[in-house]
């Protein structure tokens, strides 16, 4: 075949992606890149007013957006939000799973309600969502995209202070279910990967960052910064376009190098 160009492969026209934790933060910016690149985008989240704001922003910036509140935490509340989707925008083609919660409390003291509340968005919640997105649409076309966001959390550890094990345990699951995906639904053209962000300024990590010290935690990343409104926007759209086409089964650090020094501690 004759190699198409870069641009091309980068080029999202006419897909349909669906973010869920669209309303804010990483999956916003995430939504931004999807629909930067051409694609049609559903956003979803827990609230409505959030999510009206947030697709009058991609909206104002000419993108093609739209929302649906749910809670990916429920099973009846995910299922609904792939059958709308599909129904509203057409089938889906891209599904960043992004939607997720943590808690802080010492493991000895960690509640066990707290515990599943955790392990049912952020690891329960991608499975059915990406099952019921896979049956609708992506396996009878046999392609699809599908991103999964895990977190540096779900690597190596974290400082002890973190007080996040319900939130790493969870993130290391999801790195597990991205790859053991990938392998069961390559033969449907459906790739599958991770996106292990690090420290970002998200609402999520915002307490996080102001009581470990935001210069104390730039200046333990290589890169000396923490990460900012661009730096998932390249990842995602590698992995959601054809210039990803050969890439299934891995996870990325988008972290600063944060990582690579913990690897090594």
């Amino acid at each position: 075949m004759t190699p198409r160009t870069t641009q091309k492969l980068f080029d999202l026209s006419g897909k349909v992606a669906l973010v869920t934790g669209g309303s804010r933060g990483l999956g916003l910016q995430m939504a931004h890149a999807l629909g930067e690149a051409g694609a049609k985008i559903m956003l979803s989240s827990r609230k409505a007013e959030d999510l009206e704001q947030a697709a009058a922003e991609l909206q104002a910036a000419g993108i093609d957006a739209r929302w649906i509140a749910a809670d990916c935490s429920k099973e009846e509340d995910t299922r609904r939000l792939a059958d709308e989707t599909l129904e509203r925008m057409g089938a889906i083609d891209i599904l960043v799973n992004n939607a997720g919660a943590s808690w802080g409390a010492a493991a000895e003291e960690h509640p066990v309600a707290a515990w599943d509340k955790v392990m049912n968005l952020n690891v329960r919640g991608y499975f059915i969502l990406a099952q019921q997105v896979a049956n609708g649409y992506m396996i009878p076309k046999k392609a699809g995209r599908i991103i999964n966001i895990a977190s540096i959390a779900g690597l190596n550890g974290n400082p002890p202070d973190m007080k996040t094990l319900a939130y790493n345990t969870s993130k290391t699951a999801v790195i597990g279910f991205t790859q053991t995906l990938a392998a069961e639904w390559g033969k449907y053209g459906i790739n599958v990967n991770a996106i292990c962000p690090g420290f970002f300024r998200t609402k999520m990590a915002s307490g996080l960052i102001d009581m470990l010290g935001e210069d104390k935690m730039a200046s333990a990343a290589p890169l000396r910064r923490l990460g900012d409104e661009e730096d998932l926007k390249g990842i995602t759209l590698l992995y959601a376009s054809d210039a990803g086409k050969h890439i299934t089964g891995q996870w990325l650090a988008v972290d600063g190098g944060v990582s690579v020094v913990l690897g090594a501690a």
